[in-house]
């Protein structure tokens, strides 16, 4: 006696092995989309900067194809406040760097919402290599913080660059406070921002991506 399989049948069969291959599909493309989150080394840090973790803040979405975190870092100095966000975005295809860029001036500028005026006409741009290799490109621009009274004088750096180690982009933002015009002095302290733009020990220099 021969059992012969029908056409229902083997439709059935087709798209249960359709739906295999395309679940073994998605798990592989989602294993390899994980993300490496970039922070700064904790020798950079030293004892005047320190990660806020209330200000942590992750996101997945498109059922974990596009993944981010952002990392806050701030100095323990509160009469020249600055911070160093480091956000770390995986996507299914790495972004274009004009894109990264654009993105980080853009997230810059929308700082105004807080009392932060950018002077659009300071803007430096350039590029260098960081500790680890990678080809950065960055924006430096003067400012001022009107949401105290007095406004104080800040300047503000967005660096970004790909890691093709662990194809993710990073995009950092530094933000120093360098005048202190409450206690109405005129002493400039770049302390802190020479430390966030600052070769060697860093802080944008030496964030870890890979």
């Amino acid at each position: 006696m021969v059992f012969k399989i029908g056409e229902g049948e083997n439709r059935f069969y087709i798209i249960i092995a359709i739906i295999i291959i395309l679940v073994v599909i998605a798990t592989v493309i989602l294993s390899t989309n994980s993300l490496n989150k970039a922070y700064i080394e904790d020798f950079a840090l030293g004892d005047s900067w320190f990660e806020d973790i209330d200000e942590r803040k992750e996101k997945s979405q498109l059922f974990g194809l596009e993944n981010w975190a952002s990392f806050t870092y701030k100095n323990n100095n509160y009469s020249y406040p600055a911070y160093v966000t480091v956000t770390s975005i995986k996507l299914l295809f790495t972004m274009n760097e004009d894109d990264l860029l654009k993105k980080t001036e853009e997230t810059i500028k929308k700082a105004s919402d807080k009392g932060i005026v950018v002077d659009i006409n300071t803007k430096i741009s350039g590029e260098r290599e960081i500790y680890n290799g990678h080809k950065s490109r960055y924006v430096i621009y003067n400012g001022s913080d009107t949401s105290k009274e007095p406004s104080e004088t800040i300047k503000i750096i967005g660096e970004t660059w790909n890691c093709g180690n662990s194809g993710t982009s990073i995009i950092s933002i530094g933000f120093a406070q360098i005048s202190d015009n409450s206690s109405n002095s005129s002493k400039i302290n770049n302390t802190y921002w020479e430390k966030i733009i600052g070769l060697q020990e860093g802080l944008i220099y030496n964030i870890k991506c890979h």
